[in-house]
């Protein structure tokens, strides 16, 4: 099932949201998977001069119990020291505010930052944690059992998913 967003516009829009909020060049990070590609894109139209930083927070996440280890642990990479540094902090997704928490735990392993903006492609309910983006593309309702994939990363496509059980 399509979820229907145009994802160029919710690029756009998130391109006008970052453009007045920007500071002194900003270091831009994505998510892996999804918020890595959603952060490429920004990061080419934003026409940023600092290097794309990357985090897998595989090892960072609080819920290995419930999910098991993630088989694909990719490297974080960020191309500069973060102390002092204004962030922009990419995501495709926003659902329960877990995976922005173990972003910023890593981030803050890396040093601590002046300031990071949560900017996140899509934004549905469930919060868990108090965290809210200051930019998003798209504001998506969903039921209780209904999850987004996010699909790329060449072509970006939006998936509803039923979740099991």
């Amino acid at each position: 099932m399509t979820v229907a967003v145009d994802i160029d516009a919710a690029m756009t829009r998130m391109v006008e949201q970052l453009r007045p909020m920007l500071k002194r060049d900003p270091l831009m990070v994505g998510i892996h998977t999804g918020g890595v590609w959603v952060a490429e894109r920004l990061h080419q139209l934003l026409e940023f001069k600092e290097p794309l930083g990357t985090l897998d927070i595989s090892f960072y996440r609080d819920d290995f119990t419930r999910i098991g280890m993630n088989p694909q642990v990719r490297t974080s990479h960020l191309p500069v020291n973060v102390e002092d540094r204004h962030l922009i902090l990419v995501d495709d997704v926003l659902h329960t505010g877990r995976t922005i928490r173990a972003a910023l735990n890593e981030i803050f392993d890396y040093g601590r930052p002046a300031s990071v903006m949560l900017a996140c492609l899509i934004e549905r309910g469930g919060r868990e944690l108090p965290i809210e983006p200051q930019v998003v593309g798209e504001h998506v309702k969903l039921g209780k059992n209904q999850h987004v994939k996010l699909l790329g990363p060449d072509k970006l496509e939006l998936r509803i998913q039923e979740a099991n059980g």
